[in-house]
């Protein structure tokens, strides 16, 4: 199964503060074992919110853009990974070994990704066969 685990936001993250060089070494640690054990599908860190732009969208014609940095911090991502893992155990045993990823505190939530297989009930002919191929082109 894959699985997104997403780094909470801090305030700090927010303000754009760095992480010291001892943290970026024990990140670059446990993103080689994650590769070594074949977890790491991809990865890396967002810039805060002030650098970012919201889309809402409304039925087919309404695109609405807003600027950064939007409130609620603990509410937003600065970072993620990709996963490939056994089963949501299997995500969580390796979460449990993730360097503090903030100074202070930090929150990992970890989230399956749908896969093709669950739409199977609601996919309308030739769809699957799409999705298929679509992912290979992503993959090279």
């Amino acid at each position: 199964m894959r699985v997104m685990v997403l780094v909470k936001a801090t305030e700090e993250s927010e303000a754009g503060e760095m992480p010291s060089a001892e943290m970026l070494g024990q990140m670059l640690e446990f993103n080689e074992q994650l590769a070594d054990a074949g977890i790491l599908l991809a990865g890396d860190g967002l810039k805060p919110s002030s650098k970012a732009k919201r889309v809402h969208i409304r039925g087919k014609d309404e695109r609405r853009v807003v600027d950064g940095p939007f409130a609620e911090t603990h509410e937003l991502v600065a970072g993620f990974w990709l996963w490939q893992v056994r089963d949501m155990d299997e995500a969580v045993e390796w979460a449990r070994r993730c360097p503090p990823p903030m100074p202070r505190e930090g929150v990992l939530e970890i989230r399956p990704l749908y896969e093709a297989e669950d739409f199977a009930d609601t996919a309308q002919p030739g769809q699957s066969e799409r999705w298929d191929d679509l992912t290979q082109r992503m993959k090279r």
